[in-house]
């Protein structure tokens, strides 16, 4: 909690809080006595309209979630975009994101990443969207909620295997805080094994897919595209002229293609 967070929320008028029993815990140790309501996802369409008029009217309100920084898997949207399009002024208040302190900690790359937020809850389209990423090159970030820890990490195994690096920081910047590194069947052994792993805020960073990955997805789909029409020598000798791959290891794969088609 920065001072400068401190000195909004004890100037604007009134805090909209995700939580205000929450939010209500923070002020009381700050002694900032600004009047709170609720702003959620159940009742955030309802009242923006409201807050917004208010803001029109010369109120000035503070948005806060219960952890981190709003927006980020949090309320707030949709009463920050009908602010801005009412040529309201909006001001971040810089502070602490679960998403930015984990990548900074993980030792993972962090040139490009990719935030997924949350997964779907069942695990059918959980799979679906994890394979969806299983090529990605770049640093995956996930939020998730502690009782479904365990079976996001068994998914994780079964889409990506048990060896890709994987990164579980949780409670970050709170009391709690634990920082677990290694392959995925790793960190999920850690988890299963002890029951204080399975609590609180979790943020998971897997390693994008390594480079020559995805090279030889990209010369799957061309030999698939070529085999479909072409004898293997040819479908080789015409995917190496277009990827700059090797003509032999084509070939090999060429071959390895054509027998799960024709069978």
């Amino acid at each position: 909690m920065s001072q400068r967070a401190c000195e909004v929320l004890q100037q604007v008028d009134r805090i909209a809080a995700e939580d205000t029993r929450r939010s209500g815990q923070l002020l009381r140790h700050f002694a900032i006595k600004t009047p709170a309501l609720a702003l959620h996802e159940h009742n955030e369409r309802q009242i923006s309209e409201g807050l917004v008029a208010r803001m029109q009217a010369g109120e000035t309100i503070a948005l806060v979630s219960d952890a981190g920084t709003p927006l980020v898997s949090d309320p707030g949207f949709y009463l920050v975009r009908l602010a801005v399009r009412a040529g309201i002024r909006v001001i971040p208040v810089p502070g602490a994101c679960a998403l930015t302190a984990a990548l900074s900690v993980a030792g993972l790359a962090t040139d490009r990443f990719r935030f997924e937020g949350f997964l779907p809850a069942k695990r059918a389209a959980r799979q679906q969207r994890l394979e969806t990423l299983l090529h990605e090159p770049v640093t995956l970030v996930f939020y998730e909620a502690p009782h479904r820890i365990l079976d996001m990490l068994a998914d994780m195994e079964q889409v990506f295997g048990g060896g890709r690096s994987l990164v579980l920081a949780r409670e970050i910047t709170k009391t709690f805080e634990t920082v677990l590194r290694g392959g995925i069947t790793e960190v999920r052994q850690q988890v299963e094994s002890d029951a204080n792993q399975q609590k609180g805020e979790m943020v998971v960073l897997l390693e994008g897919a390594k480079a020559e990955q995805g090279d030889d997805i990209e010369a799957q789909r061309i030999l698939k595209i070529l085999l479909a029409q072409l004898p293997v020598k040819q479908a080789a000798t015409l995917a190496s002229e277009i990827t700059g791959e090797k003509k032999n290891r084509l070939y090999d794969l060429a071959l390895k293609l054509g027998n799960k088609q024709g069978g």
